[in-house]
């Protein structure tokens, strides 16, 4: 594993490792080259990581490229998902991953299995993403946010990033709010209007297709959110200079909202255009 990993960053262990967004990238590279894990009844693997890390200041840029490189050399045509999971530009991701050329002929030497073979074969649990057309922050200068859990009224917050303001438009209209897991009977949460009263709801997507409720959106990159069957339009609004934003459903006055990354590479950019 130490010669497949290679370039794999992050002190202790980091061949043993290899990970991606805490998953062992190894176990990955194990099973496409024609190997397998088996994990013993009762067993307990874990890595017990140190509070302190005196070798670097900051792992997380490290994390990312060792993400990137297993993403680019054994994910094939699903690595888009790594960088959906770190909300990364997918054309440019603003770090520099390394030349991974010899790591993709030594895969290739070893005749290993396609990532797609994984999916189907290992790891059937897994979802791929294939209908998304723009992720990341929602915002017009501060973001949508799922706003406190537990709880189901989304709200607008200062714009910083992490999960609770990950958004995923897709194609077929639903907006996921606060991340997208992207396996079997995860628990997503789709943007909804319900229709009555000023206030949008964060329902999970399950229950929201088995109740009927309205998920589904129009929303082209800098104009309105508005929701398809209700025709009201996601927007905000104060109720004076001093009280924070709202976030709440209304009839469209033309505000516009920008979704942080598009996606283009499966030609589906011009549907937010």
């Amino acid at each position: 594993m130490g010669s497949v990993c290679k370039q794999i960053d992050g002190g202790e262990g980091a061949n043993s490792k290899c990970t991606i967004t805490g998953t062992p990238a190894s176990s990955i590279q194990v099973w496409q080259c024609g190997g397998q894990i088996e994990v013993l009844p009762c067993a307990r693997v874990a890595h017990l990581e140190r509070a302190h890390k005196p070798y670097v200041l900051d792992l997380s840029i490290a994390v990312r490229r060792n993400a990137l490189r297993v993403a680019e050399v054994w994910m094939d045509e699903y690595k888009y998902m790594v960088y959906f999971a770190w909300n990364l530009p997918i054309e440019n991701p603003g770090i520099d991953y390394g030349d991974v050329s010899s790591r993709k002929e030594l895969r290739k030497k070893l005749n290993c299995k396609s990532f797609d073979w994984y999916i189907k074969n290992i790891y059937p649990n897994l979802i791929p993403l294939t209908t998304v057309v723009g992720y990341g922050t929602v915002s017009t200068n501060i973001c949508i946010d799922q706003g406190p859990v537990p709880g189901n009224t989304p709200i607008m917050y200062g714009c910083h990033a992490y999960s609770p303001q990950f958004l995923f438009y897709l194609s077929t209209g639903e907006m996921y709010i606060g991340g997208l897991r992207s396996r079997q009977n995860a628990v997503d949460r789709c943007l909804t209007d319900p229709g009555t009263g000023d206030l949008p709801f964060i329902e999970q997507c399950n229950e929201a297709v088995k109740k009927g409720l309205d998920m589904h959106w129009d929303f082209k990159q800098g104009s309105s959110v508005m929701n398809k069957k209700t025709k009201r339009c996601l927007e905000i609004v104060r109720d004076n200079s001093s009280s924070p934003y709202r976030l709440v459903m209304q009839n469209c006055t033309g505000q516009k909202w920008n979704v942080q990354h598009t996606v283009k590479d499966w030609g589906k950019r011009s549907a937010l255009r």
